[in-house]
């Protein structure tokens, strides 16, 4: 299939289009506006494929998105473009409904002109993968329960309402106009190339940089986490193999408390990079207010998607992380120009 990517230079796209050009026969049309959390640096491995096309624009405007689907012929479309950080949609979250609400929108009205172009043939085989967060459900309560795809919305956070509400546009779209949509709900991503507002490559680089490691609270909120590479994995299999008009929950049962996490990253940097002294780097964690509507716990039973596609994450959540820890080390011109664009401790993040 030729497969539009939007969002492709963010940090899940950018790894879904390297996993599509190196593991897959797809083609690939990565449509990005390159906002400050892009990297087409991230790109770099598949730049020259004959099968990848990049191109620079806003998903909102949907007649220039519709004259891209047309002249590229493309089959499928994987919608990852977002703005994805809770605390930036705090602070403002009208970038957030532009971006996710209505920019979602337009994507979907490109699409469904273009659908409804398309011969017969392939209007069976188009698909349209939205892909959306588990911020959309709220939260748990510390003793029990799990994000299942029944599970009511109940968004806490600007960030979250606006992936609610932009997942709700998608479905209808597919039962008002026939759009063959589905939609995906992930846990928290980690692994390289992340952009260093996130919870764990932020608290790396503060840790090298030998600066305060904040968290929130008491640390004891609970996330959910998946190593991008298996998250990639199940998109490309929901994408190709997924039930028209159907959710799904894309999860590795990886529950760690924030303090947990980042005593973990603590303990590898010690012994990857020892500090000046041998004094450990948890001496740098400092417990910060609380965020606004902080959610307590996100829990996502991917069992779903698991007996439907035979998906099954495959990376070690601890081996994964000191992985990860290494990969920051050694990349510090990676990351190092990003670091003025930052916004605070992230919790998740599309």
């Amino acid at each position: 299939m030729k497969i539009m990517v939007t969002g492709g230079a963010g940090f899940i796209g950018s790894a879904v289009c390297r996993h599509l050009i190196g593991e897959t026969a797809h083609s690939v049309v990565n449509l990005d506006k390159l906002t400050y959390s892009a990297n087409l640096d991230s790109l770099k491995p598949i730049a020259n494929s004959d099968r990848y096309l990049f191109v620079k624009y806003d998903i909102a405007d949907t007649e220039r998105v519709l004259d891209i689907l047309r002249a590229e012929r493309v089959d499928a479309i994987l919608h990852l473009a977002a703005e994805s950080h809770v605390d930036r949609s705090i602070a403002g979250p009208a970038a957030f409904v532009h971006s996710n609400v209505v920019g979602t929108f337009a994507l979907l009205e490109a699409a469904r002109l273009y659908f409804e172009e398309l011969p017969e043939e392939r209007r069976e085989r188009f698909r349209f993968h939205h892909v959306s967060t588990d911020e959309v459900y709220g939260d748990l309560p510390f003793d029990g329960g799990i994000f299942r795809e029944d599970t009511p919305y109940r968004p806490s956070s600007p960030y979250a309402a606006s992936k609610a509400a932009s997942d709700h546009f998608a479905l209808a779209w597919h039962h008002t106009y026939g759009l063959p949509v589905i939609v995906s709900n992930c846990s928290n991503n980690f692994g390289p190339r992340q952009f260093p507002e996130k919870l764990i490559p932020r608290m790396i680089v503060a840790a090298l940089a030998e600066k305060p490691l904040p968290v929130y609270g008491d640390g004891a909120n609970v996330r959910d986490w998946i190593h991008v590479e298996d998250h990639v994995r199940a998109l490309v299999a929901v994408l190709t193999r997924g039930r028209v008009g159907e959710r799904y929950n894309i999860g590795a049962r990886n529950e760690r408390s924030n303090l947990a996490v980042v005593e973990m990253l603590c303990a590898a940097l010690d012994r990857k990079r020892p500090r000046a002294g041998g004094r450990p780097h948890a001496d740098l964690i400092t417990f910060v207010a609380d965020r606004r509507g902080h959610d307590l716990r996100y829990a996502i039973d991917p069992g779903k998607v698991e007996a439907e596609m035979g998906w099954r994450p495959q990376r070690d959540f601890e081996k994964a992380l000191d992985e990860t820890v290494a990969w920051y080390i050694a990349n510090e011109d990676w990351w190092r120009p990003l670091t003025g664009r930052t916004a605070g401790e992230g919790s998740h993040g599309i």
